[in-house]
């Protein structure tokens, strides 16, 4: 069954990659700090950083900064009250200054389920937005599956692979807004440090257009080590 999985994983990547190279491919690139919570320290947070590229590594138009705290609930659901702020360039003209400067307050649950060794996530999101065009309120969802590949968990040494979708909802037409989806190989180098690479491809839906575009995607994730208390 895994070798399945990760058959039809690489396939997605290759398969995908291929197309978006003859569409443009851009760059999305993600550095996450993580404070993880527990049943012993329930409550924890996180730190991230975004920037994205309409090209690979050129013409840079997009950044986010964003952080949270969280609460574990139990073992299979945390809550989260995140922050951010949101900045999007003509990436034609960077001199130009931001097209689009974005406040953003979310909440979050998310909830884990198993199926052998293979993790799923359901993740719900409501945010409220303020642009300096206006205000805007947005609903998302996404569903991930993350399997490890060599061991039957992630740890050290684990290559794992990630499959995700997340849809994008408004109160406003037209309802829907957006699409993304992702599938992605990591690698746990150590307990803190692990890196994710792939594709992302990411449909857009408006009141007049509808465009896609695909990314390679390269997310760090440096996880901090909580110490258990006796």
């Amino acid at each position: 069954m895994y070798k399945w999985l990760i058959a039809s994983l690489l396939f997605v990547i290759l398969s995908t990659a291929a197309r978006a190279q003859y569409d443009g491919l851009g760059g999305w690139n993600v550095m996450t700090i993580n404070l993880p919570g527990s049943m012993e320290h329930r409550w924890g947070g996180y730190l991230e950083a975004q920037n994205r590229n309409y090209e690979v590594t050129n013409k840079f138009y997009y950044y986010e900064v964003k952080g949270g705290a969280s609460y574990n609930i139990d073992k299979s659901n945390v809550a989260l009250l995140g922050i951010g702020r949101y900045v999007t360039y003509n990436y034609e003209d960077i001199d130009d200054g931001p097209q689009l400067q974005e406040f953003r307050l979310w909440e979050q649950f998310v909830s884990n389920q198993y199926l052998g060794r293979i993790k799923f996530e359901h993740r719900y999101r409501v945010e409220q937005r303020w642009f300096n065009t206006g205000y805007r309120n947005r609903f998302r969802y996404r569903i991930s599956a993350n399997i490890p590949i060599n061991k039957p968990k992630v740890e050290p040494g684990t290559l794992f692979g990630i499959l995700y979708d997340e849809v994008f909802f408004n109160n406003k037409a037209p309802n829907f807004e957006r699409n993304r989806v992702a599938a992605l190989i990591g690698y746990q180098f150590s307990k803190p440090f692990g890196i994710q690479t792939g594709i992302l491809n990411q449909f857009n839906n408006t009141a007049t257009s509808t465009n896609r575009k695909y990314y390679f995607l390269l997310n760090a994730v440096y996880t901090i080590q909580r110490k258990s208390g006796k």
